[in-house]
């Protein structure tokens, strides 16, 4: 593990691999950096490759304000890290988090963003969803947080939720809830930028839910360089690897 100070003063750790031309990983919720790391193993024979901890996660710190705009200054200072300039694959709130940042201006030659979660067709989390998440996390009760996360913005139906409170996995969720709160507020009303200049792959899997997909391809016909991609698998807005892999790397090989 390596760690490095944001431009506020958080520490951000990531793990550091490969060789050639630098990919920066952005994971979604509930995710730390080794949820990305298959993924990255796939490419690191050709790339670089960095998965970090997104504030409020894993072993990175959590300074207080937070801002979407803290943790594309957090994207920065990896980019600097390896060179001044990267290309990004973002996953879920991680991929919304990614065009945001290249929209502000962040060195990104080329983004991969897959299945971002914008609001499409009805769907989508209520706008006082970031402020029911955030109370209950500064009343101390992390768990009902990722409860209402889980059967909100994902939408599981309540007896999965309860069931998986009672799993062994519940209390890493738990230690995350700060962190659903912020991508909570990267997702809720969000809308593809279409002013983003950066060229961007967007991907979903053929077996993601309805509404993902239906997203991504809103996405591409929206961004004035977008493009849209299926790749086999996905089931439950998940990544596979060996198909993702090299869709990502034949998309920046091009630039």
């Amino acid at each position: 593990m390596n760690t490095l100070t944001s431009a506020d003063g958080t520490t951000i750790a990531y793990d550091r691999a490969g060789a050639g031309p630098a990919i920066v990983f952005v994971a979604g919720a509930f995710n730390d950096r080794a949820t990305l790391a298959p993924l990255a193993a796939e490419l690191a024979g050709d790339f670089t490759v960095v998965t970090y901890d997104r504030r409020a996660r894993g072993d990175s710190g959590n300074t207080k304000p937070w801002s979407i705009d803290r943790e594309a200054e957090d994207l920065d200072a990896l980019i600097a890290e390896v060179g001044g300039s990267a290309f990004a694959f973002g996953f879920s709130s991680g991929a919304i988090l990614a065009m945001h940042a290249a929209a502000r201006g962040s060195a990104i030659g080329r983004l991969v963003a897959y299945e971002p979660p914008f609001p499409v067709e009805g769907h989508g989390n209520a706008t006082d969803l970031p402020d029911r998440l955030g109370a209950l996390v500064d009343a101390g009760r992390p768990g009902d947080a990722v409860e209402l996360f889980q059967t909100e913005a994902i939408g599981l139906p309540a007896e999965v939720v309860a069931q998986i409170r009672k799993a062994p996995m519940f209390a890493a969720l738990e230690a995350m809830a700060q962190s659903v709160v912020y991508d909570s507020a990267i997702t809720t009303g969000s809308t593809p930028p279409a002013t983003l200049s950066t060229p961007t792959l967007v991907i979903h899997g053929a077996e993601t839910w309805e509404p993902l997909a239906r997203a991504a391809v809103v996405a591409a016909e929206t961004l004035p360089k977008g493009r849209q991609l299926e790749v086999p698998g996905g089931k439950n807005h998940t990544i596979e690897p060996a198909v993702t892999a090299p869709a990502t790397a034949d998309f920046f090989r091009e630039g």
